[in-house]
């Protein structure tokens, strides 16, 4: 009868609450990144470079360099990197903390059983002086306890925690994006040292050469020994420049060692020649960057987080509904512990709200209206920054590749002057100051050449970097 009872009265009412249940909270949406997003970007005026057929920047962009070598290393960085190791692990955390937060949408349930034996005290209620028999008790309860969601706390939650576990794989992609720009960044400079090098043992041939031809000019009386000493000076000074490229290559091949999760002491590169070409790099249009960027992407998830985050706040307002049930055995003698007579049974449910908690609630819910307003904040700059990075590196492309052209041009007009120089020398018309003062200008000039080709190489990886690699979203449990 009792339970019949419950079924028509109670159970109807907790439908009925569940049905009128609401979510409190403000829903999310975006905030707009910038006031005005521009149509395009401004340093792409003026400067054009051939597209790639489909327009965007592939998934395994590294290989738009045509190096095997970048290749391979690259290939080794999502198996091998620590940071990514790491960060992989925080993303599998906060999948973790998704699913803790679903399980407040269902009851508790635990059991457990007990069995006890106990002697009473016969000189404690009662006149009598009869000691009581001993006594058994076995018990078998089942318990169970849910908290309805009347207010949307749970699934504000849940909310929360999607969107943190979203942006948690963002961050993941963009930590491995990261990784990927510094090994191709290290790896492109360190074969620019080694052309350096290349450059610079093949000047001091030539400047051995020159010092053999001064030898036996002054063996013939015909220069000074000042001459021979100038040429001596120039090929050990050369030397020592070749010599000096050894420590920022052995630092680069390091880097690039750590980065791939290997040991320093293991791992070598040998030197090559330089092939990698400036690559044509689709920069698109600014409001696509807000779609190929993954840290632009995890700070849009984090506004999500911290949005759902007042709707939990303010869920403290309301009371809470709880309901319970317990069922079970209970019987004194072990015969007769599972026998319907021993069965026992309890339904109840609570209604809790707090009164007055000093203005606890409403900090709170300040609290987390202010951490939503930074995130807000850190999303725009985020953007912001984004487009900066695009411009700097469109800017760099564009300026250096000016530049190259002009220095191409100096290059040239300076090996020219070694040639007419060293002739007039070997004629005995000029001094050999002047073949030495031609020569080191080539060489300075040469370096500057390849420097600017350095520097050109490093501002493509970082615009790739700046649009986001090869990055597409994906989707988060």
């Amino acid at each position: 009868m009792k339970t019949t009872y419950f079924a028509a009265r109670i159970i109807p009412g907790i439908c009925l609450l569940l049905v009128t249940a609401c979510t409190v909270g403000p829903d999310y949406v975006r905030p707009t990144a910038v006031e005005t997003m521009p149509n395009a970007y401004k340093e792409q005026a003026g400067w054009k470079v051939a597209q790639p057929r489909d327009g965007t920047v592939p998934q395994r962009w590294w290989e738009i360099y045509n190096d095997p070598v970048l290749n391979s290393l690259e290939e080794q960085i999502a198996t091998s990197n620590l940071s990514i190791a790491s960060a992989e692990a925080r993303y599998r955390q906060a999948r973790a903390q998704v699913q803790a937060a679903k399980a407040g949408y269902f009851p508790t349930v635990s059991g457990g059983v007990s069995a006890s034996r106990s002697q009473k005290s016969g000189n404690v209620g009662t006149a009598s002086k009869t000691v009581p028999a001993p006594s058994s008790d076995f018990q078998l309860p089942l318990d169970a306890s849910w908290e309805l969601d009347l207010w949307g706390r749970v699934r504000r939650g849940v909310e929360a925690s999607r969107a943190g576990a979203q942006a948690s794989l963002t961050d993941l992609a963009a930590i491995t994006l990261s990784i990927q720009s510094e090994l191709a960044l290290d790896y492109l400079q360190l074969r620019v040292l080694d052309a350096q090098k290349m450059l610079l043992d093949d000047t001091t041939s030539v400047y051995r050469k020159s010092l053999e031809l001064t030898k036996n000019r002054y063996a013939v009386g015909v220069v000074a020994k000042s001459d021979v000493l100038q040429a001596e000076t120039q090929l050990r000074s050369t030397e020592a420049q070749a010599i000096d490229l050894g420590v920022q290559r052995a630092q680069l091949e390091h880097a690039i060692a750590l980065l791939i999760g290997k040991s320093p002491s293991d791992f070598s590169l040998p030197a090559t020649k330089l092939t990698a070409k400036i690559p044509a790099i689709p920069a698109g249009v600014p409001s696509e960057l807000l779609e190929r960027r993954p840290d632009i992407a995890s700070s849009e998830r984090s506004m999500a987080a911290a949005n759902a985050q007042i709707g939990i706040a303010k869920a403290a307002y309301f009371p809470t509904v709880k309901l319970s049930a317990a069922a079970g055995f209970e019987a004194a003698t072990l015969a007769s512990w599972f026998t319907w007579p021993s069965r026992v049974w309890a339904v109840g449910s609570a209604v809790s709200a707090a009164l007055f908690d000093g203005g606890l609630r409403k900090a709170q819910t300040d609290q987390a209206k202010a951490v939503y307003d930074a995130t807000v904040a850190s999303y725009r700059e985020t953007v912001l920054t984004a487009f900066q990075e695009v411009e700097d590196n469109l800017a760099a492309l564009r300026i250096l590749e000016a530049e190259s052209v002009v220095q191409d041009q100096v290059v040239q007009s300076a090996q020219q002057v070694v040639a007419i120089t060293t002739n007039q020398y070997q004629a005995g018309t000029v001094a050999y100051l002047n073949v030495l003062v031609a020569q080191t200008t080539a060489l300075a000039n040469d370096r500057a050449a390849l420097g600017i080709l350095g520097r050109r190489l490093t501002a493509s990886v970082l615009l790739v970097k700046a649009l986001g690699g090869g990055w597409t979203p994906e989707k988060s449990n």
